[in-house]
């Protein structure tokens, strides 16, 4: 795994505050009530896309990057907005799924089975994502499928990690934001970008991260200060804008080995920035 050390300096954040102000007044949202008829089950999303990338698409001059979002247990799909203009600014188009309804069971920790017993939570969140893609293909079919960005928070990253585990044909990158269950996917095609909380309510499973010999090449932890629910609309905006900048920097490097200079020799130790209030 790869062990940097990223600087979310005051003037990185000031540019990226910029950045995203001037660039959130072109981005359309659209929500979208869809039913699984199969499953019989609501699936509500949050689009978001950039109409200038939209209109070039349409126009055959761009294929719009895919990335979803899975939001995390009793968070709403509409609370990750600081990080769904984030991909649209750069030209990707963002579908936020509500993976999770009032009438479903509450989510139960199981000792010693399958990511603690919530195997079929991610399995209805892989059903919600196949869905979604397949009505999003008719709606936009200029955009690229096959090479699928998943973003998730908590409960939603597991999700994110798992589809990725399931369907590694069509995803490139996952960002996740304190998933704790569901183990990183180890692949030389896959590139994985990590936030972690400092949260002492909110503990990582043994084996969700890798041991530090595997993935350094593709692999992006970022440690933080954070408390694990400020990882959505929530959050502070303090804490919401050095995600947002680490996240652009992350996107447009290319690939995760850009994100910051290697150090594999000593633990993780990447830090974004010091502790809030």
């Amino acid at each position: 795994m790869k062990r940097g050390i990223v600087v979310l300096s005051c003037v990185g954040v000031l540019t990226g505050t910029l950045y995203f102000a001037v660039s959130k007044w072109g981005i359309r949202h659209e929500t979208l009530n869809l039913l699984d008829p199969a499953r019989q089950r609501p699936v509500a999303v949050d689009v978001a896309v950039r109409r200038d990338y939209e209109m070039k698409a349409d126009d055959g001059f761009w294929k719009l990057p895919v990335a979803i979002i899975s939001n995390g247990n009793t968070v709403k799909n509409t609370e990750y907005s600081f990080l769904a203009n984030v991909f649209a600014a750069r030209g990707y188009l963002v579908a936020s799924i509500q993976q999770d309804l009032p009438t479903d069971p509450p989510l139960m920790t199981k000792v010693g089975m399958p990511y603690v017993g919530r195997q079929g939570v991610y399995e209805k969140g892989e059903a919600n994502i196949l869905f979604v893609l397949e009505q999003l293909k008719k709606l936009q079919p200029n955009a690229d499928y096959g090479h699928l960005t998943l973003v998730g928070h908590s409960n939603g990253g597991d999700t994110a990690m798992y589809f990725a585990k399931e369907h590694p044909e069509v995803v490139s990158k996952v960002v996740t934001l304190d998933n704790l269950r569901v183990p990183f996917v180890l692949s030389d095609k896959l590139k994985i970008l990590s936030f972690r909380s400092k949260d002492p309510n909110f503990q990582t499973d043994p084996g969700v991260l890798p041991p530090p010999s595997q993935g350094k090449d593709s692999i992006d932890v970022v440690h933080t200060q954070f408390q694990h629910t400020w990882m959505s609309d929530r959050g502070p905006d303090s804490a919401k804008e050095k995600i947002q900048a680490a996240l652009d920097e992350y996107l447009g490097s290319g690939h995760a080995s850009d994100l910051a200079p290697a150090n594999t020799d000593n633990p993780i130790v990447t830090n974004a920035g010091a502790p809030l209030p």
